[in-house]
């Protein structure tokens, strides 16, 4: 390598380091300025681990605040329809009685002109069948507004975005429903949910941030079972002070090689496309935040048992 410099021109003295012998740097220098380097690559590694949580973390407040405002939205008609539907039914009530009294005058009316024409009309609208049919349709259609009403309640208590961010006390077996009827369309075609609920006590934690752990956990599972039809056990229990909440599945497992970096940011082993790689490590950190732990047991071609384990009470974080 040549260097050009301006003839008649000294050398500028900030070139003079250039030329450092490297004779002059001993073994204890080289190894501090390799472990500064290893340290500035750790932090920036965390940094960058950090901003990008932080980003998902506004994503899903995002998501939670549009679930919240179309659940809100949907909530509204919903109220009225269903109304309706309690008037409607007392209108019905109301006619099916009028309806009585005149079949009961039918038979004073038969052999008659106008007899015969109300015989003939009974016949062409199949008047036994609509007075079995329409309660029936009335009380389907009752049910499916009800079920459309319990989702969009679902959602608001998923995303809860209308409390504050403070730990209250709160029932996980709610959570965990609420979250199953979230996530229903994931689950349905690929796995049956088994729920073995122990009894628990309500903890203290922030419900909106645990939801997001077990919504995590439960769509891992349906993606894991590549076969047919599997299973999605769900399981509670206490553990002294604690309660602990397991998910398995009866999937494909994961390899031995990659237990130990699921929790890793970007570690996926889905099919590009399919994955952020962030739900586990999202997961991780809220659950650290809560005091608790998250297990992994799998074997591959077995399936997969994450068992998270929190405390019930929130410990003084100062302690």
């Amino acid at each position: 390598m040549s260097i050009h410099m301006n003839r008649g021109e000294p050398p500028s003295p900030a070139a003079a380091p250039l030329s450092l012998d490297p004779q002059g740097i001993t073994g204890d220098q080289v190894k501090e300025l390799l472990r500064a380097n290893d340290e500035l690559k750790q932090l920036n590694s965390r940094l960058s681990d950090a901003q990008d949580k932080l980003m998902q973390s506004e994503k899903l407040a995002s998501i939670g605040q549009l679930a919240a405002g179309v659940a809100h939205e949907i909530n509204n008609p919903i109220g009225f329809i269903f109304s309706n539907f309690g008037t409607l039914e007392r209108y019905l009530a109301d006619l099916f009685e009028m309806l009585g009294a005149y079949e009961e005058a039918e038979a004073a009316l038969a052999g008659t002109p106008t007899g015969e024409r109300l015989k003939a009309l009974r016949d062409k609208v199949e008047l036994d069948f609509l007075k079995e049919d329409i309660p029936t349709l009335m009380s389907e259609s009752k049910d499916g507004i009800t079920r459309v009403r319990n989702i969009v309640q679902n959602l608001k208590d998923f995303s809860r975005v209308d409390t504050s961010q403070e730990w209250v006390v709160a029932d996980l077996h709610h959570g965990l429903d609420s979250t199953l009827n979230i996530v229903n369309n994931e689950i349905k075609y690929k796995a049956e949910v088994v729920k073995a609920y122990g009894e628990l006590p309500d903890i203290k934690c922030l419900p909106s941030e645990l939801n997001q752990v077990f919504m995590n956990l439960l769509v891992n599972a349906a993606h894991a079972i590549q076969s047919e039809r599997g299973t999605i056990t769900i399981r509670t229990g206490t553990e002294g002070d604690r309660v602990w909440v397991e998910i398995e599945d009866n999937g494909a497992g994961i390899a031995k090689e990659n237990l130990g970096r699921i929790f890793d940011p970007f570690f996926t082993t889905k099919p590009v496309g399919k994955g952020t790689g962030l739900g586990l490590s999202l997961s991780y950190g809220i659950v650290k935040k809560h005091f608790g732990q998250i297990d992994v047991f799998s074997e591959v071609g077995t399936g997969t048992r994450f068992r998270v384990t929190l405390p019930v009470h929130h410990p003084d974080k100062e302690a």
